[in-house]
């Protein structure tokens, strides 16, 4: 069956989103997006972005499984006003190669990126970076080009904006050719943008003594920059499992050495966001071990503590990859996947939510 008729057949029947609870001030609105009854089963991770026509765009990768052949990246959207998502559409699929980690992201200039993986063998340690854009909203694509040629680059964060106008997209190098373990030596690093020259420069790498992967930055003043990363290893239980943290002092050019923090990390995604009243909030599961709950916590004094904080999602589930934006009228998105990756979920909130105060 051809896929992208399949996709439309099911698309009025099933993709409507789903009011979990309310969200006026101090409340969070909690959307399913799309399920299972997706062609593609499998959905993971998400991303988003406001477009500056107001609407919204979803990305995210799908297929049979992770490790699939058959797993292509889709898109979808959300018209300024409306309730309901399109259909998901695919957007890039390159043929016997597996996508992965789609990151959509509208520029200052409002070119829309697509930045996102192939595999090219049997894991991600074998992976290089592919982009595509578009000129009109999302609405069509570019081909694809690709952005890094070492093998187990990939990408998964947001790219920010820096004080002089060039782009910065956390990437990262996975090593260890194992599907349960990412080995020492997997590093994260950070790609600029130069708009001006249309080129594309690296940073110095974030080592770690344990490793770490897929960073998440926010720039503080025009040379502080700080990223929080997910800690590299395996998945078996622990008690030392920490999200881990770096800085950078001259404009993310180089960075520190990662270090543990004070918040536990499963193994998994992190997302960290200056909003902007100078605020920050970290996005991460509150848990050493499993993917659940998953917690905002807020700093108001510049990443020195984060005395706020909530879960907004929690249970005998997982809640994984959260990818947050904050949008034009001031309220945090939040992207995130759920039911052994199947379900796409949006949490919609104020800050006010997480802190309690006006």
């Amino acid at each position: 069956m051809n896929r992208r008729i399949s996709i439309r057949t099911l698309c009025f029947a099933f993709f409507m989103g789903v009011m979990i609870s309310s969200a006026t001030a101090g409340e969070i609105f909690v959307e399913r997006i799309f399920g299972p009854e997706h062609p593609a089963p499998y959905k993971h991770p998400a991303s988003i972005t406001e477009l500056e026509n107001g609407d919204f765009y979803l990305s995210y990768y799908g297929g049979s499984g992770e490790y699939g052949t058959d797993t292509a990246v889709f898109g979808a959207r959300l018209i300024k006003g409306a309730t309901a998502w399109s259909c998901p559409l695919v957007i890039a699929d390159t043929p016997f190669r597996s996508e992965g980690n789609p990151v959509v992201w509208q520029a200052p200039d409002g070119l829309v990126w697509l930045f996102y993986v192939n595999r090219y063998g049997e894991t991600w340690s074998t992976s290089r970076i592919k982009a595509k854009i578009s000129r009109d909203n999302a609405r069509t694509w570019s081909d694809s080009f690709m952005l890094t040629m070492e093998e187990g680059t990939m990408v998964r964060g947001k790219p920010i904006v820096l004080d002089g106008g060039d782009y910065l997209l956390p990437v990262y190098l996975e090593t260890g050719a194992d599907t349960e373990f990412t080995a020492a030596d997997t590093t994260s690093y950070f790609l600029r943008y130069h708009p001006e020259t249309n080129q594309w420069t690296e940073s110095g790498h974030i080592h770690s003594a344990t490793g770490n992967l897929q960073p998440a930055v926010a720039q503080l003043t025009s040379d502080y920059l700080i990223a929080y990363l997910r800690r590299a290893g395996n998945y078996e239980p622990t008690t030392e499992g920490w999200m881990q943290r770096a800085e950078s002092h001259d404009g993310g050019l180089t960075w520190s050495e990662g270090k543990n923090t004070r918040f536990p990390n499963p193994n998994a995604a992190v997302d960290f966001l200056r909003l902007k009243n100078g605020h920050l909030a970290l996005i991460y599961n509150d848990n050493m071990n499993d993917r659940t709950p998953l917690t905002v916590a807020i700093s108001t004094d510049g990443d020195k503590t984060y005395p706020y904080q909530r879960n907004i999602m929690e249970g005998n589930n997982t809640f994984a990859y959260p990818y947050a934006i904050q949008a034009s009228d001031g309220k945090i998105h939040v992207v995130f996947t759920t039911n052994n990756r199947t379900v796409i979920m949006r949490a919609v909130f104020d800050e006010e939510a997480i802190t309690g105060e006006r």
